[in-house]
């Protein structure tokens, strides 16, 4: 019997909470069920979970500030919000955030695991696939995808999950175009406004890390996607 996948899931209104909760649990996940973000938080550092659902209007401690405690100690668990807020901006602050996936209210509970699982298989199909490169060279530059970690001199830093994911299309395509489009569907799932402002987030990222080499550079191809370039150093 295949194990099932625990799952987080913080939500303030209690009839919601419960009807997700016999739900999920219909469809093969364990859930824990916190009626408010302090519970929520307090859950998650005392369990291991595979997934983490957040309301983002929630008493004493609000969705958002829950997402940015757990990304603190937890790069990898994927989250997903649900809002009764359609607002482009609080979706993009969702991602900025490090979420993965949102849901505005009312939607229905088949939709809610459908992205949950579809989220999960590209998670699971990643780890799997062991044969494709792991690690890259470019200029002062050694990238380490499996352990997210951009390494150069004596620094090191930590990449995100979706970072790393990122420079990891572009290294593949190092001096050739990435296809935003393509970027878009493989990492974040879907090709739309919010999350294609969310890319622009993480390459702005990205760059700040690549400038301390002025030969490595990521170039918006206008129409297209973006280019990571390496130029041969001056004499």
């Amino acid at each position: 019997m295949s194990k099932k996948n625990k799952l987080l899931l913080a939500e303030d209104d209690p009839n919601l909470g419960l009807l997700l909760k016999e739900y999920l649990f219909i469809k093969g996940y364990e859930v824990t069920l916190c009626e408010n973000g302090e519970v929520a938080w307090d859950a998650f550092n005392r369990g291991e979970y595979d997934f983490c659902v957040l309301d983002v209007m929630m008493p004493k401690l609000d969705g958002f500030s829950l997402a940015r405690n757990i990304r603190q100690i937890n790069d990898e668990v994927p989250i997903l919000f649900l809002t009764a807020k359609s607002m482009k901006q609080d979706k993009i602050e969702g991602f900025k955030i490090g979420g993965d996936d949102y849901l505005t209210k009312p939607f229905s509970m088949e939709e809610l695991q459908l992205r949950i699982d579809a989220i999960l298989r590209r998670i699971q199909a990643g780890t799997k696939n062991k044969h494709e490169q792991n690690e890259f060279e470019f200029g002062i530059f050694h990238f380490d995808h499996k352990l997210q970690v951009l390494k150069h001199n004596e620094s090191e830093i930590k990449l995100t999950s979706k970072e790393s994911d990122l420079l990891k299309m572009l290294a593949e395509n190092i001096n050739d175009v990435m296809e935003r489009e393509e970027a878009l569907k493989k990492i974040w799932r879907e090709s739309n406004y919010f999350t294609a402002r969310s890319m622009d987030v993480y390459i702005t990222k990205l760059r700040k890390y690549l400038k301390v080499d002025p030969t490595v550079e990521i170039k918006n191809i206008h129409g297209k996607g973006y280019r990571l370039i390496t130029q041969a150093k001056s004499a």
